[in-house]
């Protein structure tokens, strides 16, 4: 199971950003070929010994790195990253891609 996991800093209206998140980016990635899972944080994030300027940590799950490649690489995926610059400039979030294992 690969993972990409996105960290959005805390946006100065946080009204607004929830509103298009939920609205309209959430609903719009749901549609990413691949996607197995779609998981977001509630509530606080807290950081082990530091403090945390997180606002929200999605988590979306496909089969393999291969696949979130290419999801994004397809009309829907474009569209996402293109959304993407209406939430939150470059600097904004932290985007983490990977493969996992369970031990």
């Amino acid at each position: 199971m690969a993972r990409m996991i996105v960290v959005w800093k805390r946006p100065r209206d946080v009204e607004a950003f929830d509103r298009h998140y939920f609205g309209v980016h959430v609903p719009m990635a749901k549609k990413l070929p691949g996607l197995r899972k779609y998981v977001v944080s509630v509530g606080p994030i807290a950081m082990l010994g530091n403090a945390a300027d997180a606002y929200l940590i999605a988590t979306l799950y496909f089969d393999n790195l291969k696949s979130i490649r290419s999801a994004f690489a397809t009309p829907e995926g474009q569209a996402c990253a293109e959304d993407r610059r209406k939430l939150a400039a470059d600097d904004g979030f932290q985007t983490f891609l990977f493969d996992s294992k369970e031990l």
